[in-house]
């Protein structure tokens, strides 16, 4: 699991002329939630691109006032015209403590169908899983060497992982091997010549 460094620097003014001072700097205003008091607390842009502008699942390690928090992003706001990055809200982790949160998808194996000249089409990204912080993990795997030309894989295909809930619809399809356009006119016309 990949974790990513913050250093914040403790908000004390807090509301829309807080949080207006704070952007002025061009400083995030950030908060933590979760545990026993939120923590307010402000970061520069260069420190949490990582853990927002990816595709992969990571934990940010916030260090605040001398203090340490493990946490997750939970939310974020970008604005609407200059898509600056706004506000960030954390989720601290507790250990022992269900948190719901959203995992990549990744595949391994070779599928026969790709093989064959399939094309595979990923149509779900991430799956929604409810787990505690000490099984977080930072992907969900599946095997994609038993699809053929045409076939699915859906959510309830996942391998089951020790102590992570699926969230996410069973009925969902993850991913489909597509079959080309060349290949289909190719079985049409040697099922016309069969005729």
């Amino acid at each position: 699991m990949k974790n990513v460094v913050v250093k914040g620097e403790l908000r004390k003014d807090l509301g829309k002329k807080g949080t207006k001072g704070v952007r002025s700097k061009n400083l995030i205003p950030c908060v933590i939630y979760g545990g026993d008091n939120p923590v307010h607390f402000s970061v520069k842009f260069s420190d949490v691109k990582e853990l927002i502008y990816t595709p992969d699942f990571k934990i940010a390690q916030i260090e605040v006032d001398g203090k340490s928090y493990q946490a997750i992003v939970k939310d974020f706001q970008i604005h609407p015209v200059s898509e600056a990055l706004e506000h960030i809200d954390f989720l601290r982790l507790v250990e022992g403590h269900a948190i719901k949160v959203e995992l990549p998808v990744r595949f391994y194996g070779v599928s026969p169908g790709v093989k064959l000249g399939g094309k595979l089409l990923q149509t779900l990204r991430k799956v929604k899983v409810k787990t505690t912080p000490q099984y977080l993990r930072d992907e969900v795997k599946m095997d994609i060497s038993g699809m053929d030309l045409g076939q699915s894989i859906r959510v309830r295909d996942i391998e089951s992982m020790e102590g992570i809930e699926i969230m996410s619809s069973p009925g969902i399809p993850v991913a489909t091997i597509e079959i080309p356009r060349a290949l289909r006119s190719a079985a049409a016309a040697a099922e016309k010549a069969k005729k």
